[in-house]
């Protein structure tokens, strides 16, 4: 079977990369302790699958292969790490081959690294790195977490805003100094290395030697102060379509640059992380232990045990009127899930909205009116349809006009609380995809079996 991984054509490379028969090859190899067959496996790889590689093997097959190859894994390797696993990838490997990994890095690639490991790790890396990187390094650390100052990168490439086209050119080509692996502006500073303005590369490549920077400046430029927050500045790079802004210090001096690839796996990782707080699930990973997993999921399942609790003790004081008809208990559950499936759709697009700033103090109320709104036509699409189910299968019209009327109070209600809640926790300084879900199915099923329940016992007993 590995051999017929290396049989694969050359242009199926991207295929062969992603294929789940390297993993398997690369285990037979790490059992066989070939590590020249697994450099075969690994060189065409890029840096991210080779990632994604290590993050599906077990630890202990993860072990042996960073013994066995650990040249295997340069820099960028370890910056495309899940988190979960990346201190004890850095753990198993020599700290020789570690100080050469990271020399390579850009050094927000840096900060990325080791703002998340174990002060030792971190030592030992700031170590490995050259004295003006280790200051550059540190300075980052030094500014509040998810902030701009943690995200930047401090290769700039800057230009005096007196020059022109030809002589920022002459300087690209001619400047000893290591120009960054990626960089889509040139920024113009003033005297006090204030930024002033940029210029695209490819702006200034099809423009005349002569042409005064300054007259080259894009619209789009806008700076960032180095404590603004990271979610903040993606928001900005998504808003104004930027491909780099740089970030200023409190006097407004120049410090580095954001760029849009940092900006959009900013962006990425806020939406993934809204998504697992909707299922209450925090920060969570595949790799990550039984136990750490179990701390995560426990709290939110414990609030869930309460909500039902609650809604248990609704239903308690309807035990006469259910009693007497069974037909309730049976017919129930459909109110309560179809309130809870119409409150999650609401709270889903409102804490969307409200990451992205599309829903504010201005357009709340109109939100809120077209969401009782969809609650109340969907609700009675729904009542007519269950109203007809209990008449049909229960031969009562009265118990069908009970849950119809059960239906429409609760999707109502629903929708309201879908997007009510996550606004008012939001006020709060809660975070609404983290707390709101608990919060709107406790109301729906609340509501839901008080409004059916209720009715119930007011038009058949």
């Amino acid at each position: 079977m590995a051999e017929d991984v290396l049989d694969q054509p050359e242009h199926e490379e991207e295929d062969y990369a992603l294929d789940n028969r390297m993993v398997s090859a690369v285990r037979l190899a790490i059992a066989a302790g070939d590590s020249e067959r697994i450099h075969e496996l690994l060189d065409p790889l890029h840096a991210a699958d080779i990632a994604d590689m290590l993050e599906q093997l077990d630890t202990g097959s993860r072990r042996e292969l960073l013994v066995m190859v650990p040249r295997a894994f340069d820099g960028e390797v370890l910056s495309e790490l899940d988190e979960a696993i990346r201190e004890e990838v850095i753990a198993f490997l020599p700290h020789d081959f570690l100080a050469e990994a990271v020399r390579d890095l850009d050094s927000d690639d840096v900060v990325d690294l080791v703002e998340d490991l174990e002060e030792p790790q971190q030592a030992a890396i700031l170590e490995a790195l050259e004295a003006a990187d280790r200051v550059a390094v540190e300075q980052a650390l030094s500014y509040p977490e998810f902030s701009a100052g943690r995200l930047m990168q401090r290769e700039v490439v800057t230009a005096p805003e007196h020059w022109s086209v030809g002589d920022t050119i002459d300087f690209l080509r001619d400047t000893k100094q290591e120009l960054p692996d990626q960089f889509y502006h040139v920024i113009v500073v003033d005297p006090r290395l204030k930024p002033v303005g940029y210029v695209q590369l490819g702006k200034l490549l099809a423009s005349k030697r002569s042409a005064p920077l300054v007259e080259l400046f894009e619209d789009s430029f806008r700076t960032v102060p180095v404590t603004r927050p990271e979610g903040e500045v993606a928001y900005a790079f998504n808003q104004y379509h930027l491909i780099s802004v740089p970030v200023v210090d409190d006097e407004g001096r120049l410090v580095g640059v954001i760029t849009i690839d940092d900006a959009m796996n900013v962006l990425d990782e806020e939406h993934e992380e809204d998504i697992l707080r909707l299922a209450g699930v925090g920060e969570s990973s595949l790799a990550d232990r039984v136990i750490e997993t179990t701390k995560q999921r426990f709290p939110w399942l414990f609030v869930n045990l309460i909500t039902a609790i609650l809604a248990s003790l609704v239903i308690a004081q309807f035990e006469a009127t259910i009693a007497q008809f069974v037909a309730l208990a049976v017919l129930m559950p459909i109110v309560a899930s179809m309130g809870g499936n119409a409150g999650t759709q609401s709270l889903t697009v409102a804490v969307r909205a409200i990451a992205t700033k599309d829903l504010t103090g201005s357009n709340v109320w109109r939100v809120v009116r077209r969401e009782a709104l969809v609650g109340l036509v969907n609700g009675t699409i729904f009542a007519v349809i269950m109203g007809i189910v209990g008449v049909l299968w229960f031969g009562t019209p009265v118990l069908g006009l009970v849950i119809a009327c059960a239906m429409v109070i609760n999707l109502v209600i629903a929708g309201l609380a879908g997007i009510l809640i996550p606004v008012a926790l939001e006020k709060v300084g809660v975070d609404p995809a983290l707390a709101s879900g608990a919060f709107v199915t406790t109301v729906t099923d609340v509501v839901g079996f008080f409004a059916f329940l209720g009715l119930a016992g007011a038009w058949l007993l």
